[in-house]
């Protein structure tokens, strides 16, 4: 029976597409001209002089030297959060110990508590440890953050792996440690990925402690480097959207090449 094309769920996607793509047209056309033809020609306007000179601008005003702060801010985090997660809800899986379930309650708590209502404590810490404007100050809590997120997910997806593959790794004679390498990390790739992506998000895009525990250019992320667009005389559009466009890139990035196993993950099905 051929069956007849549903042209309603036709017009909700060309509505839909109109909806997402407008917002990315104004940003990328406005990155493309002055900003005199900008703000004479309005935000809809088609650029009638293309010119990259918003992004070269960007980096002469310092933006890569933020770019830099905040790759290194990413990458340390989503390092910690893979180096300690992995193997933490390792533990909480397998084990039944009363200190292991009393750590992985303690990781669910963390999940009631907002940054904003411990940034005073947290910025008394981080100015007793003499780690006040220091990218170090911005990485332990930023990291601290996602760490309980990130085991309730990795938890969530070695819990589907099924018991018989213990048993017969056990057979086998394997250590807990061959288990762990040879066993758990190869079939939990999906939520690998994803408390990749979550952490290297929370990092990339943190504002809240970089404009706390920061104050000097020299340790600036992208997301506190923005505010260099805004003058006395107004804010510099078309400049700040280009940067905007150059801060969305290696998030982008990373989620093309990692959105298969991070939608495995989300679904709980640890890529199997």
């Amino acid at each position: 029976m051929k069956r007849r094309p549903n042209y309603l769920a036709g017009l909700g996607s060309l509505v839909w597409l109109f909806l997402i793509g407008l917002p990315l047209y104004v940003m990328l056309a406005a990155t493309l001209q002055d900003r005199a033809d900008y703000s004479a020609n309005g935000p809809l306007a088609f650029p009638k002089h293309v010119t990259l000179h918003n992004y070269t601008q960007d980096f002469s005003n310092g933006f890569g030297h933020f770019f830099l702060n905040t790759l290194l801010v990413t990458l340390a985090v989503v390092a910690i959060v893979l180096l300690l997660v992995p193997p933490l809800s390792y533990a909480i899986v397998r084990s039944r110990g009363r200190i292991t379930t009393g750590v992985f309650r303690l990781f669910l708590l963390g999940l009631a508590i907002p940054a904003q209502a411990v940034i005073v404590p947290m910025f008394y810490v981080i100015s007793k440890a003499g780690l006040y404007d220091n990218l170090i100050g911005i990485i332990l809590p930023t990291a601290a953050f996602s760490l309980p997120v990130c085991a309730l997910i990795l938890t969530g997806v070695m819990r589907d792996i099924t018991p018989d593959l213990y048993e017969a790794m056990a057979m086998d004679g394997a250590s807990p440690w061959r288990v762990f390498f040879q066993l758990v990390v190869p079939l939990s790739k999906g939520g690998l990925s994803t408390i990749m992506v979550f952490s290297a998000l929370q990092a990339w895009n943190g504002f809240l402690f970089p404009l706390v525990l920061t104050q000097s250019d020299s340790s600036k992320v992208i997301t506190l480097g923005l505010f260099n667009f805004q003058t006395e005389h107004g804010i510099d559009i078309p400049g700040l959207l280009a940067a905007v466009v150059l801060s969305m890139l290696p998030i982008f990035v990373v989620y093309l090449f990692a959105r298969r196993a991070l939608v495995q993950g989300l679904m709980g099905v640890g890529g199997k």
